[in-house]
C-alpha cells in the first residue's frame, strides 16, 4: 500500500474522532475499563474485476444493517482511488470477545446467509479479506 493511501486512512479516522464524537461517545467510554477504549477493526476487501459495485450495493442494502443488528458499529467506508476493486471500512466493537461473538452471530444469521447466496449467484463478490484490530493511541485526536 502506498504512503498516501495510509495517510488518507489515518486522516479520515482523525477527522471522525475529532469532529463527530461518533467513535468516543460518553456511553462508549462508560462501557470500557478505565484506560481502554473501543476496539476498532480495519477491514479490506478485494473484489474480482467488475464486482465492486455489487459489493457496495450489498453493503448499502443489507450488510451494514446486519452488522448493527449483531452489535458491530459502522464507522466509515472507503474505496481507494489508487486500488481498484477494493473496499475498506472500519467497525467498532466493545472488545475482542464482543467482536468475535458479533462475527459468529453475523455469519450464522439466516438473513445474512440468504443475502450472501442471492448476491453471489453471478459469482463471488470478494476474493480476499484482510482484518486488523486496533486501539486508539493515547495521543490520538479526540482521545
Amino acid at each position: 500500500m502506498t504512503r498516501s493511501f495510509w495517510a488518507g486512512v489515518i486522516l479520515g479516522m482523525s477527522v471522525i474522532v475529532a469532529g463527530s464524537g461518533l467513535l468516543l461517545s460518553a456511553h462508549a467510554a462508560d462501557e470500557k475499563p478505565k484506560g481502554q477504549g473501543m476496539l476498532y477493526e480495519l477491514r479490506t476487501y478485494y473484489t474480482p474485476e467488475g464486482k465492486l459495485d455489487a459489493l457496495n450495493d450489498r453493503f448499502r442494502q443489507h450488510t451494514m444493517k446486519l452488522f448493527e443488528k449483531h452489535g458491530m458499529k459502522n464507522i466509515m467506508y472507503w474505496t481507494p482511488t489508487d486500488k481498484p476493486n477494493t473496499l475498506i471500512y472500519v467497525l467498532a466493537h466493545k472488545d475482542k470477545a464482543a467482536a468475535d461473538a458479533s462475527w459468529d452471530a453475523f455469519r450464522n444469521d439466516p438473513e445474512w446467509k440468504k443475502v450472501a447466496e442471492e448476491t453471489q449467484r453471478n459469482g463471488k463478490l470478494v476474493d480476499k479479506v484482510e482484518s486488523v484490530y486496533m486501539h486508539l493511541t493515547d495521543y490520538s485526536p479526540g482521545k
